[in-house]
């Protein structure tokens, strides 16, 4: 369990205005103690002093909140000294009510707060497991990702993705399963388990995908939805052969990935579409690998629909190609980096969907040549 000191410098990590925010009950309980002592009698601001452990209440913990409820009172008891007729048997009561009132209610909060960390933890290690770190080279690839979830608090969703090297060369998987919450992660770590099994066993693309299809099939069947039909998954597959120079893609129903080179973006739309997971059974089972060029200094940009859907105030979507063809064949990560920021500017700061993204790049010889010299 984790005790109320350990949620307590926890809370700053969120903002840096929680700092100063945090101090105001005391803040407000010497405001009131000034105007209580400056202002006539009358006026009697003494009576606001139960208000002070109300507020600690929100952020403090239980013993604190029970200090400064007792600061009152004492401070009433002492008012009471130089004003006469303040009521204070009636202000003391209240200022002891909304004590252990507001103790209560601190005590309810840190048990959910805590409760809310512990489901945290366990989210962050479902992501570990699920979109696991990928390694930032693979058989002369620089690869990097991006993962940004729609909601602030959550951290994984149905976007997924995966990078492996394999007797057959690297192997890219990218995709995003339809609809969201626990059924929608439940599929896509289906889809990301077989992937990391098939991707060494099956010699083609082809083989690859028939058993991820036949994975969200029998995922499908053991854990149905309302609408079995919206249970399905678009996914992209990539395949880049030992020794380089070309690419083979397998797109089901995913949106086309992108090669950049000197600011000219090549866009890789399938020959021939092929069905999203779980949907063969309905549209047919037939699959259309295509082979473009790749070499060395290109950069490949796989991502999932929250990427070229993002919008702005006015509805209008992000210039995905266009932007890319600004970058000028940067980085992996800075690339990935110059996606983030310009996808939040975009859309405003809010995001509408989840996001992932894959950014690759053929190492040159001459980054080579610096690998070299760094090591």
């Amino acid at each position: 369990m984790i005790s109320s000191a350990r949620l307590w410098r926890r809370r700053p990590a969120y903002s840096g205005r929680w700092e100063a925010a945090r101090l105001s009950p005391l803040v407000l309980t010497v405001l009131i103690a000034g105007l209580a002592f400056s202002t006539p009698r009358e006026i009697a601001f003494s009576r606001l002093l139960p208000a002070a452990p109300a507020l600690a209440a929100a952020m403090w913990p239980v013993l604190p909140t029970v200090a400064l409820g007792a600061f009152c009172f004492l401070l009433m008891i002492v008012l009471s000294f130089f004003h006469t007729d303040l009521g204070t048997q009636y202000t003391s009561a209240a200022i002891i009510a909304v004590t252990l009132a507001a103790a209560y209610g601190s005590h309810v909060r840190h048990q959910r707060e805590e409760m809310l960390f512990q489901v945290r933890l366990v989210a962050d290690a479902a992501q570990k497991v699920l979109l696991r770190p990928l390694p930032r080279r693979i058989e002369g690839l620089e690869i990097e990702s991006l993962y940004l979830a729609a909601q602030e608090q959550a951290r994984i969703g149905g976007d997924f993705y995966e990078a492996i090297g394999t007797p057959y060369g690297v192997r890219l998987l990218i995709g995003d399963v339809r609809g969201k919450g626990l059924p929608a992660v439940g599929a896509a770590s289906a889809v990301i388990s077989c992937f990391r099994e098939a991707a060494y066993d099956e010699p083609d693309l082809r083989g690859i995908v028939h058993r991820l299809e036949t994975a969200v099939t029998r995922h499908s069947a053991a854990f149905p939805v309302q609408d079995q039909p919206e249970h399905f998954a678009t996914a992209l597959l990539a395949e880049i052969p030992p020794g380089g120079g070309l690419l083979r893609l397998l797109n089901c129903g995913h949106p086309p990935p992108l090669i950049e080179y000197c600011g000219i973006v090549r866009v890789l739309e399938p020959t021939i579409p092929s069905p999203p997971l779980n949907l063969a059974g309905l549209i047919g089972d037939r699959y259309w690998v295509d082979v473009v060029p790749f070499a060395p200094g290109e950069q490949l940009l796989l991502y999932t629909d929250g990427v070229s859907e993002t919008r702005d105030l006015d509805g209008r979507f992000f210039p995905l190609p266009d932007w890319m063809r600004r970058q000028n064949t940067a980085h992996p990560r800075e690339l990935l980096d110059r996606l983030h920021g310009d996808l939040l500017r975009h859309s405003g700061g809010r995001l509408g969907d989840d996001i992932a993204a894959l950014a690759l790049r053929g190492t040159t010889a001459q980054d080579r040549g610096a690998l070299g010299a760094e090591d």
